[in-house]
């Protein structure tokens, strides 16, 4: 039997590289975003051309109630959940503090630590029961060190690198593992979204060296999840060859 593996924001960027490597390995997938258009097209691709079953949930994990509502729904073949992949996440704008836009910073905080701690608390009662799971939370370097005009951005991921910690501890002795991979600048909507839109402006952030892809990041979560059963990778931090942190890039131009 397929082992199921659920990725929240599976609709682009890492989500959806994730969601591709997990299919190529014969997991069965619970794909959860808020365009179901794209659920739907990503669903019948994977189905299509790695045999695998595909269950697409379209909610935002900004609204516990219908975080809880889909999942308490779901047949219950799907509730075996082997592997939960914490990526639904956002950077939105890019001001200093002072100057900073109170709908944006609602939005990464109800998105990057409330929709986490929402689909968790829904997942994680059904991997206890089976004594399994590991849990797979996508962090970033920003959670790692603060930059300027990061604020709320880099305390929205240093809370997910707590969370992260503190599910560890909580636990122990489940038989659930608890990884974060935190990666650094990857060429992905994730500008786009952060520049409201604004392509031009969002491409300029990887100018003159080589940032990592969504494919990058999606090996080494599917990678940690490869180790012996008594080996957990608690955290790991990935950035190009260019980046040392989230502030230091090594730019060519």
């Amino acid at each position: 039997m397929n082992k199921i593996a659920l990725i929240t924001g599976a609709t682009a960027g890492f989500g959806e590289a994730i969601a591709k490597i997990f299919a190529k390995n014969n997991f069965n997938l619970i794909i959860t975003g808020r365009r179901t258009d794209r659920l739907t097209n990503l669903k019948q691709a994977l189905e299509a051309e790695y045999g695998i079953r595909v269950l697409p949930l379209s909610f935002d994990v900004r609204i516990a109630a219908d975080v809880q509502d889909h999942f308490e729904s779901m047949p219950e073949e799907w509730k075996n959940i082997d592997v939960l992949v914490n990526n639904a996440g956002l950077a939105s704008g890019l001001n200093h503090i002072q100057d900073g836009d109170i709908s944006d910073w609602d939005k990464m905080i109800d998105t990057n630590v409330k929709g986490l701690l929402y689909v968790s608390k829904a997942i994680i009662p059904l991997m206890v029961d089976r004594k399994k799971g590991h849990i797979i939370n996508i962090g970033s370097t920003a959670g790692k060190e603060v930059y300027e005009h990061g604020n709320v951005y880099c305390a929205s991921k240093h809370a997910v690198d707590a969370i992260t910690k503190g599910m560890r501890i909580d636990l122990l002795g489940t038989g659930i593992k608890v990884t974060q991979i935190a990666p650094g600048a990857a060429e992905t909507e994730f500008s786009i979204v952060r520049f409201h839109g604004d392509t031009a402006k969002a491409k300029t952030a990887y100018n003159g060296y080589d940032p990592m892809t969504a494919r990058d990041v999606a090996e080494q979560v599917y990678y940690v999840t490869t180790l012996a059963p008594n080996v957990c990778i608690n955290d790991l931090v990935l950035t190009s060859m260019a980046q040392a942190n989230s502030f230091y890039i090594n730019r060519q131009n």
